[in-house]
């Protein structure tokens, strides 16, 4: 392991020195790299898939896992997008002379090396490989078990562009003991990682929060809500619930209760259940939608649970006050979403909450980097320092301040 992250330092000086120009051009080749070397992909990712039907893996895990042409093509535009994006290391962020007459710049600069621990999803190796590679960081890899075909043959393909362009393939690499005890060395190796981005289950983050030495930014469950308040337009609704639930219901960006304002509930309940009744979908209601509309009862532990699953809680409450409250005990900071004609309503709820990404008449599942236009990302954060949201480029540099004085002497 240390042999390991000893080379991974070492990449990180190399990554330091190259410019924007250079990145970008190694960075559509290994977008390149990935169409050319599909089958093989594919190939990997099908032993995934038949692990996953043996070890009887839920429909939204083999979604997430699944790579096919189109998939596969995603990450090489994805990569392609990362390459166009500004050059986020040496941005002068601010610039002022000090009273002592010396010149001071606030510069951007790579995070260094940077351990994103993921599951399921191996597109994620291509995007935060590329992402860190964008902003100069190098990229440490422990993706699931669950798609470790996958992610070879992606990280494979990557390795293969940096050392046709004489770089270090430690600059974007796995990690070599994948085991639970690895991860417990990885988290403590505060000497040469910089960041520990862990994205996946409440399990792992809750472990690698609570064991980590390394400064920790976390991917934290989605547990994503949306409001239809009283003045809501209820076709824009009904279009914006259903596609918040049902497009992907395994991302983190789905939504899992609706609040319902109960000056309408009578009114919208009987067709939204069957609207969401078309799409196969499990209501589990409150007291007050079971008075409306015949569907299984919803708990506490309903409220809390982030389902990655066509199940879908709805709660009638009294009002915006009320679904803030019931967010603000529930939610997990992530995406939040109020549907609304009422501008005054509408901003109450929007500086109300807090999240990392709050709506206004539009649907969650939109939390995503290449969405926002950052190409990719490397993690939705639901931190508030230092970064919060889907983690682009920008997110993946530090500051530093370089003075430029002439003899000064304090």
């Amino acid at each position: 392991m240390e042999a390991f992250l000893q080379e991974a330092k070492a990449s990180s000086r190399v990554l330091s020195t190259l410019s924007g120009t250079q990145k970008n051009s190694i960075l559509k080749a290994m977008a390149q790299g990935l169409r050319d070397n599909k089958a093989q992909i594919l190939e990997a990712n099908a032993l995934d898939m038949a692990d996953a039907e043996t070890n009887n893996l839920t429909a939204a895990l083999k979604d997430r896992l699944l790579l096919d042409d189109g998939r596969v093509e995603g990450m090489a535009v994805a990569i392609e997008e990362i390459a166009a994006l500004k050059e986020p290391v040496g941005r002068v962020l601010d610039g002022w002379y000090a009273d002592a007459g010396f010149k001071i710049e606030k510069v951007s600069v790579p995070i260094g090396v940077i351990g994103v621990i993921y599951e399921s999803r191996p597109n994620v190796t291509a995007d935060v490989g590329a992402l860190c590679f964008k902003s100069g960081n190098v990229a440490i890899l422990k993706g699931g078990k669950e798609a470790e075909h996958s992610n070879r043959a992606i990280a494979s393909v990557l390795q293969g562009v940096l050392v046709a362009h004489d770089l270090p393939k430690g600059a974007i690499a796995l990690l070599p003991d994948s085991s639970r005890e690895g991860v417990a060395k990885l988290i403590k190796q505060d000497a040469y990682v910089d960041l520990i981005v862990p994205r996946g289950g409440e399990a792992l983050i809750k472990y690698v929060s609570s064991n980590a030495t390394v400064p920790v930014v976390k991917h934290d469950k989605g547990l994503c809500h949306t409001y239809v308040d009283e003045d809501a337009d209820f076709e824009k609704a009904l279009a914006v619930m259903i596609n918040a639930k049902c497009r992907r219901t395994g991302i983190c960006g789905a939504l899992e209760t609706l609040l319902i304002d109960e000056a309408i509930a009578l009114e919208i309940l009987p067709s939204i259940k069957e609207a969401y009744d078309a799409q196969g979908t499990e209501i589990r209601g409150c007291p007050k939608t079971q008075e409306i509309i015949e569907v299984n009862p919803a708990n506490t532990e309903d409220y809390a649970t982030e389902y990655l699953d066509n199940i879908l809680t709805i709660r009638v409450v009294e009002g915006v006050e009320e679904a803030i409250s019931h967010i603000e005990q529930y939610g997990s900071q992530h995406s939040e979403a109020i549907i609304t004609e009422n501008y005054t309503t509408a901003e109450h709820f929007l500086n109300s909450v807090n999240a990392a990404c709050v709506y206004l008449n539009a649907s969650t599942q939109f939390t995503d980097g290449g969405e926002f236009g950052f190409g990719a990302e490397v993690g939705i954060s639901t931190n508030k320092l230092h970064a919060r949201g889907p983690m682009g480029v920008s997110e993946l540099t530090t500051y530093k301040y370089k003075i430029y004085g002439n003899g000064e002497v304090r």
